[in-house]
């Protein structure tokens, strides 16, 4: 466990070494491209990325709306690629590559129910999501919802959502060793949630990734027979 735990905070800080150099060297730039490379599936969470900016603006080196708009922005760039997917392949790529993104058709009955629900105003709730707003894109693109009412909603969700975290990182950027500090006393407890819940993520997606078992059609003995 302490072998893990140890690797585990090596990759963080690592990965946070990184976010930070990008946008010290690239600044609003840097922030709208490693938001767009979130929004992309990849997995680069937003909060590690906007608390950061924050820190920046903290700093006084970027302006807190600049940096929240910068980041809604790589938002809707990096959405459009998974959007645009999801239109031209639809379901019939999910089921055939869904299971390298943990994607399933139990997900897109999921997102269905949100617009159904709500209508074009799901793509705007989703994005202030934890984790869905990073999927949502491509099923969008299947439900073959509207470009511009999905464009704009995406903006305005990851909007919201980018001005909280940097807002975060405003108000906790003098408190950054406070925070490692508290991070070396319960890292074990902390890494043994993280892996919990991956696994809990992991197992929801592959258990829908099952393929379902077909119904048995009738011989044509038995459709000859008389009613």
């Amino acid at each position: 466990m302490h072998t893990l735990v140890l690797w585990v905070e090596q990759l963080i800080a690592w990965v946070a070494g990184w976010v930070h150099s990008v946008i010290e060297a690239w600044g609003y730039v840097g922030v709208a491209a490693l938001m767009a490379i979130e929004s992309c599936n990849i997995p680069l969470p937003s909060e590690l990325i906007m608390p950061y900016a924050g820190w920046f603006v903290q700093q006084g080196k970027l302006n807190f709306h600049g940096v929240a708009l910068a980041g809604a922005v790589g938002c809707v760039l990096g959405s459009l690629p998974s959007y645009w997917l999801g239109q031209v392949g639809g379901r019939p790529f999910l089921r055939r590559y869904g299971h390298w993104l943990l994607m399933s058709e139990h997900d897109l009955d999921e997102a269905e129910r949100w617009t159904a629900r709500f209508g074009d105003w799901a793509f705007f709730i989703c994005r202030m999501l934890p984790v869905v707003r990073t999927f949502i894109s491509f099923p969008a693109g299947v439900l073959k919802a509207k470009f511009w009412p999905f464009t704009l909603l995406t903006f305005l969700g990851s909007w919201v959502w980018c001005y909280g975290l940097a807002y975060v990182g405003v108000v906790f950027g003098d408190n950054l060793a406070a925070f490692k500090h508290l991070w070396h006393q319960f890292d074990a407890l902390i890494v043994g949630v993280l892996i919990i819940l991956l696994s809990l993520y992991v197992y929801k997606h592959l258990k829908h990734l099952k393929p379902q078992p077909k119904e048995a059609s009738p011989s044509p003995a038995a459709e000859s027979l008389p009613s």
